[in-house]
């Protein structure tokens, strides 16, 4: 995912396993894109005899949308409560923008 949200022109397979250090085969990388794409995580389009990939959302898009899934099924206290455990390993500068993150959402909620 990471190769894909730095290329919005997307990339073939080819490509994406060439960006790889990972020693992975061609059919190995052709399998985990296909996936993603009958998840909806990524897109695809024919590029030629290829395919070509992209996100289809952004990289906080995503993570967001994990948080969401994860935090989705907890009641109130139990969400509160993995938000504390997250949270408490948070260095001052992280505290500080989740700090001006909340006010830009309190700021765009007012009317």
């Amino acid at each position: 995912m990471e190769q894909l949200w730095d290329r919005p022109d997307g990339l073939s397979v080819r490509e994406v396993l060439d960006g790889l250090d990972s020693g992975l085969a061609y059919t190995t990388v052709m399998t985990v894109l296909d996936r993603l794409a009958k998840k909806g995580v990524v897109s695809r389009e024919r590029d030629g005899r290829a395919w070509r990939y992209r996100p289809s959302a952004s990289r906080g898009e995503q993570t967001a949308q994990v948080l969401r899934d994860a935090l989705g099924g907890l009641s109130a206290t139990g969400r509160r409560d993995a938000m504390l455990h997250f949270l408490g390993d948070s260095s001052p500068d992280e505290l500080a923008d989740l700090r001006a993150a909340l006010a830009q959402l309190e700021q765009n909620q007012t009317p």
